[in-house]
């Protein structure tokens, strides 16, 4: 295959990308203007060309003030279709079908690299073998609940460790290859 899958998130330490409501408020405010600092996030955004998120990660982005997908193919998976606004109806598209066939279809139409967003998405392309790199920021706190990054399996899945970097702000990220996936 050569259609490359990517994760790139933030937990908590206890393993949570969200309270139980979807809300993220327990992330830092990272965004001081300074910009000098911005944990890998560009170059790894740059690396990419199409998203695939779910349906409630897709509503959180729209509360944003702006879109941060520019110039990005974004699928968002649901079997509800949200509705999209005109604004982006050339650059968001939905899809309802598993990981497999969205990647199959995403590299019939050119996408060479995608970065999947979300829990459930992220947990469905990891036990379909899909998720070839894991980068994982892990923020100090424990929020005790809410929406973890990895679900049940009904195998162990291995990591190859690549490196890991911790930050003066107290973030430590890791990235990981995936072995055996496809």
């Amino acid at each position: 295959m050569t259609i490359k899958c990517s994760v790139f998130i933030a937990t908590s330490l206890d393993g949570y990308i969200a309270r139980k409501n979807g809300d993220i408020d327990w992330l830092p405010n990272l965004d001081d203007g300074s910009k000098s600092e911005d944990f890998g996030y560009k170059e790894f955004f740059t690396s990419v060309d199409t998203l695939v998120m779910g349906r409630k990660t897709y509503e959180l982005v729209m509360t944003f003030k702006d879109w941060p997908y520019s110039g990005k193919k974004v699928i968002v998976l649901s079997s509800k279709y949200p509705k999209l606004p005109a604004t982006l109806a050339g650059d968001v598209e939905m899809m309802a079908c598993p990981p497999a066939q969205v990647v199959d279809r995403l590299s019939k139409t050119g996408s060479q690299h995608i970065y999947v967003d979300g829990g459930n998405t992220i947990q469905g392309f990891l036990k379909a073998g899909l998720i070839q790199e894991m980068t994982v920021t892990r923020i100090p706190i424990l929020i005790g609940d809410g929406i973890p990054l990895f679900g049940k399996l009904d195998q162990d899945m291995k990591f190859q460790h690549i490196e890991t970097k911790m930050y003066r702000n107290g973030l430590v990220q890791s990235r990981y290859r995936v072995e055996n996936a496809v």
